[in-house]
């Protein structure tokens, strides 16, 4: 006996997978400094910021909310920090830097919005599917969505900032299992992560598509993600979830 797999609700990481930064971190800091009077290179800053950040996140995971931390407090610091490791020492200089930049990142116009990800939202709304965001994102996230004209696509949003837990934790996948009122094996998540979206949707017991971009993948991702499951662009989703609806298994 066969059956037809029917893929009830979709849920969507963000950050890289349907927006990106307009410009680069180094160069977004090294242009706040200019304009406070301030020259650094925005070389250094994005080298300094790739390590902070990569420190910061794994001192005081997720924004480090179970630390007393509020998410403002946790990137303005993630800033001076990464002025201090390109060589502006002046703590006290830098503070309007980074209460800028927070408010900047806040903006829907420092981000843009992938090609291919209007057209393929909509898509999967003609198609009756619902959509949700799951995100390792901060409290801002809903407001750069609506910004962008994205938000309205989404039955709900789930970031790390307000549920409290991080990709590839199970319990923010399951958290959306159950707002959607469905079941794991009718739910696919698309991301860019291989780590946080590829393997975290699926051990959660859900579907899962990883969007790779143009060049040559990851021999990890190579070596475990079947070709079905890997998307060059959002635009190869609707095909993909027609080969996956239409496999049929024995029972």
């Amino acid at each position: 006996m066969t059956h037809q797999l029917q893929i009830r609700l979709l849920t969507w990481d963000v950050k890289d997978t349907l927006l990106r930064l307009r410009r680069p971190v180094g160069e977004q800091y090294a242009s706040s400094a200019r304009a406070h009077g301030l020259k650094v290179e925005a070389p250094a800053l994005e080298q300094a910021f790739r390590q902070v950040y990569k420190a910061q996140s794994r001192s005081f995971p997720n924004y480090g909310l179970s630390q007393g931390l509020t998410c403002r407090q946790w990137w303005q610091d993630v800033v001076l920090q990464t002025f201090h490791l390109a060589g502006a020492r002046d703590a006290q200089a830098m503070a309007p830097i980074a209460d800028q930049l927070y408010k900047d990142f806040s903006s829907p116009s420092y981000w843009q919005v992938l090609e291919g990800a209007e057209d393929t939202l909509r898509g999967c709304r003609e198609r009756g599917l619902r959509l949700a965001v799951i995100s390792n994102f901060d409290e801002r996230l809903e407001s750069i969505l609506k910004g962008l004209n994205l938000r309205e696509h989404f039955d709900f949003v789930l970031t790390s900032g307000t549920t409290g837990w991080c990709k590839p934790d199970p319990r923010i996948f399951h958290e959306a299992l159950r707002l959607a009122h469905v079941e794991p094996a009718v739910a696919a998540h698309i991301g860019d992560s291989y780590r946080h979206d590829y393997k975290g949707a699926r051990a959660a017991g859900m579907h899962s598509f990883l969007v790779v971009g143009p060049g040559p993948l990851d021999p990890e991702v190579k070596d475990s993600v079947p070709q079905e499951h890997i998307l060059p662009s959002l635009p190869h989703l609707l095909p993909a979830l027609n080969r996956l609806e239409h496999s049929t298994r024995g029972l």
